[in-house]
């Protein structure tokens, strides 16, 4: 009985805080959804020749095989029977209704031509994924939000299709991966993040992504559990390029969200490259700052998956020195890993720590109105 008490009264007030639910998985019934926004060639190109990934020896789908359909819940398949994320009457009812979802930001991974090799198909599907994102989720639903898929190799064709998107409300942000052909802080992808800042938009970067290299800097692993913990490492790369190319310097406006990789990292990281650059500033006199600043002035980091401690007090002293500002709520719905944020961000935090996570750091981000 008392266990009953506790979930209604969490419910009751997560509900009266609204939510921003900064990482929505939508999926695709079947790739017909797609034809109706691609050219015949490119149609022709998908259905006949599939997808050439820079992925090396990776087989099957980069989740545990326990899982069923690339690791969903498995109550989040509708009961028409389609596949988990692609029906939009049930995920209105499954997350948005239930959590009192204000705004949820879809990060759609597959298929988005993102890491394709073929640069032509590449930017067809990126553009054939934000029509369907509108069409399909985005207008019938004002809830949720589009992020504008971005063929990132190719930084001519993603700045177009940046700019193709610019001033539409229904796109929230620009959404990149974390593992690309090189680091993202190169110069080579300065013009999306240009063509970001000059929309008005942020720049979210969703673990995963195809690198064409191994997960680890030693070679390939041999189990899940490796790639999945690895995501935190290769975050710590991407943010550590970002800020030693002088990427934030450049462009102080830029905001980037890091979705997906959790934050426990974040605190040493940033201890680190302090330490060293006080040793090494001759070599990037490009830098005004230490590279903690620039972390605690143009990036955020989303709560999934949130790491846990055998002494909580731990986790929340990680997020006092990232700042109470730099966190946003993130669900992953629906993987298997889905965080419930009745329960994800606890009344313990206290009242203006949890609005501040749940909806006040993403509306200000994001600049929801």
């Amino acid at each position: 009985m008392n266990e009953h008490v506790t979930i209604d009264a969490a419910a009751e007030n997560s509900n009266r805080l609204r939510i921003i639910d900064c990482d929505v998985h939508p999926r695709i019934h079947s790739p017909l959804e797609f034809k109706p926004f691609l050219s015949a060639r490119a149609w022709d190109l998908w259905q006949t020749y599939g997808t050439r990934n820079r992925h090396g020896f990776a087989k099957g789908h980069p989740y545990p095989k326990s899982q069923p359909d690339s690791g969903m819940r498995r109550d989040a398949y509708p009961p028409d029977g389609t596949m988990a994320g692609s029906s939009l009457s049930f995920l209105q009812e499954q997350l948005l209704d239930a959590y009192d979802i204000e705004y949820g930001i879809m990060n759609p991974l597959s298929p988005s031509g993102q890491g394709e090799m073929n640069p032509e198909l590449s930017a067809a599907l990126g553009t054939a994924a934000n029509e369907w994102q509108l069409e399909r989720w985005a207008r019938p639903e004002p809830r949720l939000k589009a992020s504008v898929i971005v063929p990132y190799e190719d930084p001519a064709a993603a700045v177009a299709e940046i700019r193709r998107r610019a001033g539409d409300p229904h796109f929230a942000q620009v959404l990149l991966m974390s593992r690309t052909n090189e680091p993202l802080g190169r110069r080579k992808y300065w013009p999306i993040y240009e063509a970001a800042v000059e929309a008005g938009l942020p720049v979210g970067i969703h673990v995963f992504g195809f690198t064409g290299g191994p997960s680890t800097s030693a070679g390939w692993c041999s189990y899940y559990i490796e790639e999945m913990t690895e995501h935190a490492a290769s975050c710590s790369a991407m943010v550590t390029s970002m800020i030693m190319e002088g990427l934030f310097e450049h462009l102080p406006e830029l905001k980037v969200v890091v979705i997906e990789s959790g934050f426990a990292w974040v605190p040493s990281l940033a201890w680190r490259l302090d330490r060293s650059w006080k040793h090494l500033k001759k070599e990037v006199p490009h830098l005004k700052k230490a590279p903690s600043e620039y972390m605690k002035s143009n990036i955020w980091f989303t709560t999934q998956p949130m790491e846990e401690s055998e002494r909580p007090r731990d986790v929340m002293d990680t997020m006092d020195w990232i700042g109470w500002d730099r966190i946003l709520f993130a669900s992953d719905y629906p993987h298997w890993d889905f965080d419930d944020p009745y329960f994800t961000i606890p009344p313990v935090f206290g009242e203006e720590k949890r609005k501040m996570i749940f909806n006040g750091n993403a509306r200000k981000v994001f600049s929801f109105g």
